[in-house]
């Protein structure tokens, strides 16, 4: 289980993005321009989560029984708690 929080960080200058565990009252900067970054926003899911894949289109499958979506690296759905169909 995934207890840390994913944020994506972007360098206003630039748009140079990238996602990390952040921790707060920390400041991070661009590697390459030194530029603080700002907080953009959350990946989806929130931790704490049994997944480790953002929500993001290529990550998701449907659940054979109740029909919501659900990261592919996992085995049981977290709407109706049933076991998913295997991955073809």
């Amino acid at each position: 289980m995934d207890s840390a929080q994913r944020y994506r960080l972007r360098a206003p200058s630039t748009g140079r993005e990238i996602v990390i565990e952040a921790k707060p009252g920390v400041i991070y900067r661009d590697e390459q321009s030194g530029e603080e970054l700002e907080v953009v926003g959350e990946v989806l899911p929130l931790a704490p989560s049994k997944s480790a894949l953002p929500w993001a289109v290529e990550n998701l499958r449907t659940c054979n029984c109740c029909g919501a979506m659900a990261q592919r690296d996992l085995n049981e759905c977290p709407t109706c708690g049933r076991r998913m169909a295997p991955l073809t």
